[in-house]
Formats: C-alpha cells, structure tokens, sequence
C-alpha cells in the first residue's frame, strides 16, 4: 500500500540554537527556535555551556514542534538530525536524541549536514531556484561557493582559507565593542553611514577561494591607530566604519561571485547561511544580480541563521532517495562538503 504522507521531525543542534521542525510531504508545518543567551556574555559561544542548554531544551522544543505542527509522534515516518559540521558536544546532544527516538517509534533515521541543509533552505518558500544553480553560503564558521546540482548533488568550487566571513564579522564587532553577536550591529549602523569614509585592503586568494584574516588584522590596527590620535574616534565616526568595512567585506564576496559565475556560466545565483540574513548584503548582491541578468534567490531572514525548517528540508529529500542513516553513525565537527 504507498504511502499516503511523509511525516518528518528534524532536530538541529549544530552550535547554540536547539531547534526542531516538522515537515509534511515537502512543506515546513512547524519550525521552533531556542537561542541561548548565555554566550554573550563570554562574547563567543562555550561550547560546554552549548551542549548544557541543548540538553535542556531539547524536550520543550521538539514537543513544542510537533504541537505546532498537530501532530502525535506516532505520525512521524522518520527523525532526521544534524551529523555535521559543528560542535562536538552540541552534536551529539541532537544525534542521540533523534536515534533514541527513531530506535523507541522503530522508524528510519537520517543524518543531514548542515551545510547542505543551508542550501536548501532556498526550497521551503516559493519562487525556488532551478538547478544547476550557485551558491555563496556564508556564516560564522564557512564561506563557500558551491555548485548545487541537485537536491542531494552539491559541489564545492571555491572556499575560505582561514576566517569566515561571518567570524571577521563578529570579530571586526567585538573590536569595537559592540555585544555579541556583533556582526548584525555592524549591518544596523552601515545603513547610517558613508562606505566610502575609509579604505580597507582586500586580500586577493588565487581561483574561487577566500580570505578573511588579513582584512580582520587590517582593521585592528586602523582602529588602534585612530584610537590613539581620537580617543572617541569609534563612537564619533561608528556608522561611516561600520559602512566602510562592510562594504569592503561584501565587494570581496561579490568579486568572487562574479568569477564564480563566469567560470560555469550559470545565471541563478543563490544565498544561504547566518550572513545571507545582512542586508548591506542582500541589496548589493540584488543591485548586481539585476545588473548581470541573474536569476537571485535568498531565503527569509529566519531560514538564513540556524533554524530546524531547512534540515528538514534536506532530510525530506533524503528520504525520497532512501539515504538513511543507522544507529552506528556518528556525527562529524569538521564533515567535508
């Protein structure tokens, strides 16, 4: 007898965001988000303090999504959970739950990567992007160009060699002393002021690839600088730096881009990741995707950063490739694309 509905729960617990989403035959029912505040604390996530909180939230959330989505867990087909990249003990929090779960409703399990599932992300709302297509997917902890394929084909062409651009963010942020996660503030004041009020070296990398260490060092020590002959030099020209040093970031992702999309010679051009959610980012990719006659796609504000909807997503397509995962899998911090 087929079956009439694919009933999925999806854990994600990748860093310091425990989120769950339910995904019925293909579209997003429920999508629940638990951040933790206590990093900021700290100005960086604590990977100890990570997997504490995940383990307390865990149970609240994924209740929560299946409620949101009304639904019993006996209705679930299968669990899905993020395998990797990530933190180890934040990892597993989400892995072990997810099999004891399928193991106790003896349904299937399947293992997503996070990265993959940033992708696809631009699948859970309309218009949706047509294969093949680029993608330029950026967060705190990646930078990367891939060549999307299919729902389960991705290819990567081009990455960082060192900081990504959402940690140049951040750090760039934390120099001026703004609270963590400082990359959003940055993008808030750039609206105010003037990206052509100071200069910062781009780093030039060979091919597709990426760099965003020597741009961060850079600004240390323009702001070391200034902050000697101007005490209150941040806080008399903070919308003009934040505009400056954001537009320097976004032209170096946007050159690659360019290349990237010469080089294979497609014309749709996707977002994903934490930093598709900067809208200093978002307008400028749209000014030059109108400009080339690319077809541009970005998911929502809330499907950029860390959320469940988008392993769900990927764990949908999974399923329909019947790529599932055992009790025996482990989860990867470091798993390749």
């Amino acid at each position: 007898m087929q079956q009439k509905s694919i009933n999925i729960l999806a854990i994600e617990s990748s860093c310091d965001e425990t989120a769950a989403a339910v995904i019925c035959n293909g579209k997003i029912a429920s999508n629940v988000v638990a951040s933790q505040s206590i990093h900021g604390i700290y100005g960086g996530v604590v990977p100890e303090l990570a997997s504490r909180a995940h383990q307390q939230k865990i149970i609240p959330v994924v209740s929560q999504a299946l409620k949101d989505a009304n639904l019993t867990k006996e209705a679930l087909h299968a669990i899905a959970f993020t395998r990797g990249p990530g933190l180890l003990g934040a990892l597993l929090v989400g892995a072990c739950f997810a099999k004891s779960l399928a193991l106790g409703l003896t349904i299937p399990l399947i293992a997503v990567h996070h990265m993959h599932a940033h992708v696809l992300a631009n699948f859970i709302e309309y218009p949706h992007p047509s294969f093949p297509f680029l993608c330029l997917t950026i967060s705190g902890g990646h930078t990367q160009l891939v060549l999307v394929n299919s729902y389960t084909s991705i290819q990567l062409i081009g990455q960082t060699q060192d900081d990504a651009v959402g940690e140049a963010f951040d750090k760039i942020a934390k120099i001026m002393n703004f609270p963590y996660p400082g990359g959003p503030f940055i993008d808030r004041y750039a609206q105010y002021g003037n990206p052509q009020r100071f200069e910062f070296p781009a780093t030039i990398m060979p091919g597709l690839n990426f760099s965003f260490s020597g741009i961060k060092t850079a600004f240390l020590y323009f702001i070391r600088n200034n902050i000697q002959k101007n005490p209150n030099f941040i806080a008399e020209h903070q919308a003009d730096i934040c505009a400056s040093i954001q537009q320097a970031l976004i032209q170096m992702l946007l050159s690659k881009v360019k290349k990237a999309m010469a080089y294979t010679g497609l014309t749709n051009i996707a977002l994903a990741g934490g930093v598709a959610a900067n809208q200093g980012l978002r307008q400028a990719i749209s000014q030059l995707a109108a400009q080339k006659n690319w077809q541009l796609f970005i998911p929502a504000t809330q499907y950029c950063t860390d959320n469940a909807a988008m392993i769900a997503m990927a764990a949908h397509y999974q399923y329909l490739a019947n790529d599932f995962a055992n009790l025996k899998t482990n989860v990867l911090p470091n798993m390749p694309i």
